[in-house]
């Protein structure tokens, strides 16, 4: 009885593992057929399993084309051999079955590969190649059929490359410091290599770093009076360590190898202690009775004598080429007395009336906009001298014995109004926090747009037409007509972007282009048409007003305006005077036909006027528009060149739309004060409010969808993508 049951039992058992060899075999019979390649379907066979010639992903090798470690920047590759079970050469026909992801591990960031099937004998054999610019730790996954290669993944760490002068930075850098005499102050400088990588190469290097100093107003460099001590500080920066023995304005200039870094050249105004109280007590006054008694000079000679002021510029000062050069002002011998007074809003100049009735002749506004250059001492008085210029009036010297004092009070001043940091990051979160600073009494209220798609700037004017300043900070809820929608932030962003598109799309005639390019920026229409009010850009600025208040909330809440601004325009929004400059960007066909060959050529026998001819349409003279007055009668000649293309720049880029830029103006400050606005540049308003075009490629592949799609489409799809791919 016994051996019955045992032998039953037996072949049970003999059973089960028959059935479990079988399910097993079954399924790697079916993983074999559904992972070797589609095009190879008539090998999939059972004699093919049973002899080992089938893709075994586990079997492959991968050899990399480089030791570690190895720096960023270069074009890398690796070899993928793939191999049967039984361990001989899989010849592969394409590179579709095979997939390479690589993925920086910090970042995110995910890495374009192209693939090469190598042509040798085997042809088992295929090539990654890609291009690491962010260097740190990276993830490699290999992958056959949805099957790892080898031991995939694998990691791989790319160092950062060589210090580059023109990529390292000082950190929480100013234009302009404000030190004691003998006090210590430490320079945080992040060294960093092509690619914005934070190197440290340089910590090695540390004698490379050097400060030079020139006294501002005197010829020759200003040795001796500065001490530095260079170190390695936290997270790969250096410190230098510099204190200046001489009190005096100074430009100093931070090389590393003898060439200049990115934001290297800056000011430094030393005080003594006596100048520095008086400075701390001008700032906790908060400029309430804070005067200076001094002198101004009257401004240059006119346009029709050989000798002329020196022309605004976007930058403190002309290039040193003598092409775009001209004469420093001349100075009077009987300059005016007048009163300096600065508070933290703006700098005035006044003088009295009988010594009793003041009348304000200049007020400049603190901020970066408004730029200082040193002179030397007039010759009348021997008082130490300042020039003054905004970009928006012409520039004045003056001439005090407190200019020090007075630059480190509209030194300190500007570094508050800014938020303590010149840098653009931080300047954009300044800028954030006061504007929802200013408006945080406003409730956040949800308030109703409804509007049509069909006339989408029509039904906004009037949705929007009895809207007061409190009502466009609260939350847009936007709801299409004839459409059931819900607003979750959707139909807003929707209707920001068709906004922005209606207003600023040239088709629509608000706004127009100097050049016929799709590329070309947008500049406010001085010939719109009369159907097109002005008020639209009263409303124009509204939007864009609305759009940087929205980003000030942060979060889902941020807009960005789908517009690119001509830079004169960006210019005038923060109150920039014209200049010739500003044609290169936004008009460059008149750059190059007319303006260039002016810098570049004799032009004494071009009889070329202070004035510019006005064509109609059909190519027939109108009128001629005097640039200044009489300027019919006064010839261009190589010594004015440079005020007569600075005439024609405020002619043709802001006088001409004006009232147009008046009443965008008018729209935008009702929600974004021009005082912060101040404090970007034309380019950094630009990125303010237009961003930088990116596009989330993680976001993209997360959400997109192939529809209708093959292995064969994808690998031919592949090679036409590729380029776009290296691109973001």
């Amino acid at each position: 009885m016994l051996y019955v049951i045992g032998s039953v039992t037996g072949l049970m058992c003999v059973l089960l593992i028959t059935i479990k060899f079988l399910f097993e075999l079954s399924s790697r019979v079916l993983t074999f057929w559904h992972h070797e390649g589609r095009e190879r379907g008539t090998e999939r066979t059972i004699y093919n399993y049973v002899r080992g010639k089938y893709l075994e992903p586990r079997a492959c090798q991968v050899s990399w084309d480089w030791n570690d470690p190895c720096e960023v920047g270069q074009s890398m590759g690796f070899r993928v051999h793939l191999f049967y079970r039984n361990g001989h050469p899989f010849p592969v026909s394409g590179t579709a079955a095979l997939r390479v992801r690589i993925i920086h591990t910090e970042l995110s960031l995910e890495i374009p590969v192209t693939l090469e099937l190598i042509q040798d004998p085997m042809r088992n054999v295929v090539r990654a190649a890609f291009t690491v610019r962010r260097s740190g730790r990276y993830q490699i996954s290999i992958s056959v059929g949805g099957l790892s290669v080898g031991h995939s993944p694998y990691y791989k760490a790319f160092h950062p490359g060589v210090v580059v002068p023109a990529k390292t930075e000082i950190v929480c850098h100013f234009s302009t410091l404000v030190l004691t005499c003998g006090e210590q102050h430490t320079l945080q400088i992040a060294p960093r290599d092509q690619y914005g990588n934070a190197a440290y190469d340089s910590v090695k290097d540390l004698d490379s770093y050097n400060l030079s100093l020139s006294e501002l107003g005197v010829v020759g460099m200003a040795d001796g009076c500065c001490q530095t001590t260079v170190c390695h500080g936290k997270q790969n920066r250096v410190l230098m360590q510099l204190s200046l023995t001489q009190t005096g304005c100074f430009q100093a200039t931070l090389r590393y190898q003898g060439r200049p870094i990115s934001n290297g050249h800056f000011n430094i105004i030393v005080l003594s202690d006596v100048e520095k109280a008086a400075v701390d007590n001008n700032v906790a006054r908060s400029g309430v009775g804070v005067f200076f008694e001094g002198y101004l000079y009257p401004p240059s000679s006119p346009p029709n004598v050989s000798k002329q002021q020196n022309p605004s510029s976007p930058t403190q000062k002309e290039d040193s080429n003598p092409l775009f050069s001209s004469t420093a002002p001349e100075r009077m011998k009987k300059p005016k007395k007048v009163y300096f007074y600065i508070s933290p809003k703006q700098l005035s100049i006044k003088e009295f009336y009988l010594r009793i009735i003041p009348w304000r002749l200049f007020t400049f506004r603190v901020c970066p906009g408004t730029k200082f250059l040193y002179l030397p001492p007039d010759p009348l008085h021997g008082l130490l001298s300042l020039q003054v210029d905004d970009g928006l009036q012409p520039p004045i010297e003056i001439s005090c014995k407190d200019r020090n004092i007075i630059a480190a009070t509209f030194t300190r001043f500007l570094h508050l109004n800014i938020g303590g940091s010149e840098t653009f990051l931080d300047k954009v979160s300044f800028f954030q926090k006061e504007l929802k600073l200013i408006h945080c009494k406003k409730n956040r209220n949800k308030i109703t747009l409804r509007v049509s798609r069909h006339s989408l700037l029509e039904t906004s004017l009037r949705a929007t037409r009895n809207f007061s300043a409190s009502d466009w900070t609260k939350s847009f809820e936007v709801i299409f007509q004839d459409e059931e929608a819900l607003d979750w932030g959707g139909p807003r962003r929707e209707w920001f972007e068709l906004i922005c598109k209606v207003l600023f799309d040239t088709n629509n005639k608000l706004f127009t282009r100097f050049s016929d390019t799709s590329q070309g920026l947008v500049h406010p229409n001085p010939c719109r048409p009369p159907g097109l009010r002005i008020k639209l850009y009263e409303f124009a600025g509204r939007v864009v007003g609305k759009c940087l208040f929205e980003s000030s909330q942060g979060g889902g809440y941020e807009q960005l305006v789908r517009a690119r601004f001509t830079r004169s325009f960006l210019a005038q929004i923060i109150g920039l005077r014209m200049h010739y400059k500003y044609f290169e960007t936004d008009d460059p066909d008149f750059f190059q036909s007319k303006v260039l060959y002016i810098l570049t050529h004799d032009i004494s026998e071009a009889d070329l006027v202070f004035a510019e001819e006005k064509y109609g349409r059909g190519g027939q003279l109108e009128k001629m528009v005097e640039l200044i007055p009489g300027g019919a009668h006064i010839p261009v000649s190589n010594d004015n060149k440079i005020y007569y293309l600075n005439l024609l720049a405020q002619h043709r880029l802001c006088n001409q739309v004006r009232e147009e830029v008046e009443h965008f103006l008018k729209g935008l400050n009702e929600l974004v004060p021009d005082n912060l606005l101040g404090i970007f540049d034309e380019n950094e308003l630009e990125l303010l409010m237009c961003g930088t075009g990116h596009i989330a490629v993680q976001d993209f592949q997360a959400h997109a969808v192939v529809i209708g799609g093959s292995w064969h489409f994808r690998e031919k799809f592949q090679p036409a993508l590729s380029p776009y791919i290296r691109l973001l």
